[in-house]
């Protein structure tokens, strides 16, 4: 009895691993085994860096709401901790934009965590 090949989906698996590692330089994009450890590793890299996207914009906002905050004569760990006594459930993304594009509803928020 003939051995059994799958040459459909064999076929189909290999063409999608050199789809994704169209682009990459030289045997990275055109020799199979090559390309399977280049697209592994890649994915590793974009597993780690989307978390690290999160810790990024995290620091970022904190600088910002820490530079709107000194403009109102407080600090960001002073204005967290009013926040926070007063139970406003006002997140660090939406602080950080209300500091950058609204500084007036900024200076309100800061006002209400001080009264």
């Amino acid at each position: 009895m003939p051995r059994s090949q799958n040459k459909v989906a064999s076929h189909r698996r290999r063409k999608k691993l050199l789809q994704q590692a169209r682009g990459y330089w030289g045997r990275r994009s055109k020799v199979l085994t090559v390309a399977k450890h280049s697209v592994e590793k890649a994915g590793v890299h974009a597993f780690k860096h989307r978390r690290a996207k999160k810790r990024e914009y995290r620091t970022l906002w904190i600088a910002r709401i820490n530079a709107a905050a000194r403009l109102h004569g407080t600090t960001y760990s002073k204005l967290i901790a009013a926040l926070e006594k007063k139970q406003v459930g006002i997140n660090r993304k939406v602080l950080a934009d209300l500091a950058v594009s609204h500084p007036n509803a900024f200076a309100e928020v800061v006002k209400f965590a001080a009264a």
